[in-house]
């Protein structure tokens, strides 16, 4: 592709208001096999479609992850969760990555640890095609625990969950690439945000072994009601904050 080819690439995308529109322009150019593909490529991300899913991979933990279209987009600020579950991780845990969506918290904690076994669950089909290609354990699909495979109770040692939890007031007001693109069901955890969490950790204590963790993405303003969710589910929890990833998660101990 000529520099003439790029440069007006770069003012088309910024023209649409994408705000690191070199860098897109250099990886729409890397995944275009030639002038025709790459705008079609172009016209998607101009349309709003999010970068990662016109690409069809979406970068995590250093990991290329497969993102199809309408499926959920792994974001940076969820690193902090397998940051999270490698400190605290025990000898060959038994992982599982609940609400999996492209399952990109699994891929990350296979590729960092030496996990004995690895599930994965969703509710959204799409999502559950879609972490097939990228989880190298088994992926179910289901809502919430009721779609893993009963042996595994009380076996449980790293239980990371990416749960929708905007409030569904707030979906209406998130930038349209997220709203548009992805599935209502990976965004909205009902009028406070916290209807999915507080399922997944009143479920929790069945499932974790002893001595261990649930690891739960949350906002800042919602951890406090967590903890004490946590906290009378009969988990010991902590919450832990990143600035650089501009995250906030749960971390839950079943002792």
């Amino acid at each position: 592709m000529s520099v003439d080819v790029e440069t007006v690439l770069v003012s088309r995308l910024r023209a649409a208001g994408c705000v690191f529109a070199e860098d897109e322009a250099r990886l729409l150019l890397e995944a275009a096999s030639g002038p025709a593909e790459l705008d079609g490529l172009a016209a998607r991300r101009v349309a709003g479609e999010p970068l990662e899913q016109v690409l069809g991979w979406a970068g995590f933990r250093g990991l290329r992850i497969h993102v199809e279209p309408g499926v959920f987009v792994p974001r940076r600020r969820t690193e902090l969760l397998v940051e999270e579950a490698v400190r605290v991780a025990p000898p060959r845990p038994v992982a599982v990555d609940l609400c999996c969506g492209s399952g990109a918290l699994g891929a990350a904690l296979a590729a960092e640890l030496d996990l004995v076994e690895l599930y994965a669950a969703d509710l959204d089909p799409a999502a559950v095609r879609c972490a097939r290609r990228n989880v190298p354990g088994e992926v179910h699909e289901g809502d919430l625990y009721s779609a893993l495979p009963d042996g595994l109770r009380g076996r449980v040692d790293l239980l990371v969950v990416n749960v929708p939890y905007v409030p569904t007031g707030a979906v209406a007001l998130m930038p349209p690439e997220a709203r548009l693109h992805e599935p209502q069901l990976a965004l909205d955890g009902g009028a406070d945000g916290l209807d999915i969490a507080r399922r997944v950790v009143a479920g929790a204590p069945a499932w974790l072994a002893l001595g261990g963790h649930l690891l739960i993405e949350t906002s800042e303003r919602q951890a406090p009601a967590l903890v004490r969710a946590a906290s009378g589910a009969g988990l010991v929890p902590r919450v832990v904050t990143s600035d650089e990833l501009d995250a906030t998660a749960l971390v839950a101990r079943r002792d």
